[in-house]
């Protein structure tokens, strides 16, 4: 009897443990993601600022030539 009740504990610490492990490595894969989306967005927010100052920069240019 004690060894059939030694034998479950040590297998579900076994599985415990596997299930454990899988989930750290989704959540490390979905972590990855966000992560990968943020920096998207980011470079996209970026971008735009980029685009919004040149375009700013040649109304500015486009006046001083008028005058």
């Amino acid at each position: 009897m004690q060894r059939k009740t030694l034998l479950a504990v040590a297998l579900g610490a076994l599985v415990l443990g596997v299930g454990c492990h899988r989930n750290t490595r989704e959540s490390a894969e979905s972590d990855a993601e966000q992560a990968a989306e943020k920096t998207e967005d980011a470079a996209e927010k970026a971008g735009d600022k980029v685009e919004d100052a040149a375009e700013e920069a040649g109304d500015k240019i486009e006046d001083a030539t008028d005058k």
